[in-house]
Order: structure tokens, then sequence, then C-alpha cells
């Protein structure tokens, strides 16, 4: 079995970085999904599509791919600046402002 140890990012919905802090296993498909002919729905067999496995550490993953003998590829995340203002949102509504309001 294939499976990718992968970090994920953070979703484009939300500013915030939840649900990023976890490292996850996920099993590649092993075998192609087909269109049912009379409802038009996607569908696969491939039961495995469907597990991911979140681990707190890297390592952790990997020990437990190791132990069930599956073939990882690790990816590494794209580390990103932190995006810290000094006085924070309420700079938006602030009456010292120096820039033009924008809104």
């Amino acid at each position: 079995m294939r499976a990718r140890i992968y970090k994920p990012a953070k979703t484009a919905m939300s500013s915030g970085m939840a649900k990023t802090q976890h490292w996850v296993l996920e099993f590649a498909p092993q075998s192609a999904r087909d269109v049912d002919p009379l409802m038009g729905w996607t569908s696969s067999s491939d039961m495995n599509s469907q597990v991911h496995l979140r681990f707190d550490t890297l390592e952790a993953a990997q020990d437990y791919a190791k132990a069930h003998g599956i073939d990882a590829l690790v990816l590494q995340p794209k580390t990103r600046k932190p995006n810290i203002r000094a006085r924070g949102y309420g700079e938006n509504f602030a009456t010292d402002r120096k820039g033009a309001w924008t809104h």
C-alpha cells in the first residue's frame, strides 16, 4: 500500500490555523472512480481512500506506517510568516489612523 504523510494547510475559507497542527496519513487510491450508469454518481470500491489517520508528530506517523508495512511518502509543510500586527484588529478603526480609510 502507498500512502502520503503531510501536515494540512489552513483552509481558504478561514484565517485561523485550526486543524493544521497534526500530521495526516492518507492512502493513495488503488482503483479509479467509476460513474454509476443509472444515477450518475461517482463511486469507488476502494475503502482505504476513506481513511485519514491523524498523528501528533511526524515520527509517530512514520512509526505507524513502518509497523504496518505501508510505503509512505513524507511531504514537508511550507512554513509561513505569522501575520501579527502591533495594534491588532482594533487598528482598523483607530481615530489616529495615518492612512486613508479604504472601505
